[in-house]
């Protein structure tokens, strides 16, 4: 082989793996990125046919009811708790901020925030539905029982 050719050659092989190497560095970036949609009864049970239950420290959104009777504000701070509900499990919020006008027990609400033991979600942010008429489909396919599954 001629040496210009070689020379060449080394040129492309280093442009092919630079750019894998790039593609595989932003890959890796967006997946650790990615906020995964749960339920209550997700994170207790486990997601889909296997059963994927969230890790501590996961970052994940959560959607579900508030629970009646289970927000509690601080008297010294803006940090309130309460819990999430579907048809399958509850799971408790601590949320240091501002709630949205919107936010009242029994209303449908996201939560964006990071799983800690106890199934106990350390929220970054909580988001309330806009209309009367409107639930997420996820939430409200949560909320339904359905028949033959199993906790």
């Amino acid at each position: 082989m001629q040496a210009r050719r070689k020379h060449r050659l080394w040129i492309a092989l280093s442009v092919l793996t630079g750019l894998g190497c790039s593609a595989a560095l932003v890959l890796y970036a967006l997946s650790a990125n990615i906020d995964l949609f749960y339920t209550p009864g997700e994170i207790l049970y486990g997601k889909n046919e296997n059963h994927k239950v969230p890790q501590n420290g996961e970052s994940l959104r959560v959607g579900g009811y508030v629970q009646p009777g289970s927000v509690v504000h601080s008297n010294s701070s803006l940090a309130v708790s309460f819990r999430l509900y579907d048809a399958r499990g509850v799971v408790s919020v601590r949320y240091q901020g501002v709630l949205p006008d919107l936010f009242r027990e029994g209303q449908a609400v996201v939560v964006e925030g990071v799983l800690n033991k106890g199934h106990l979600i350390s929220a970054r942010q909580v988001l309330a539905k806009h209309d009367e008429n409107y639930t997420p489909p996820e939430i409200k396919q949560a909320m339904t029982p359905q028949k033959g599954k199993t906790q």
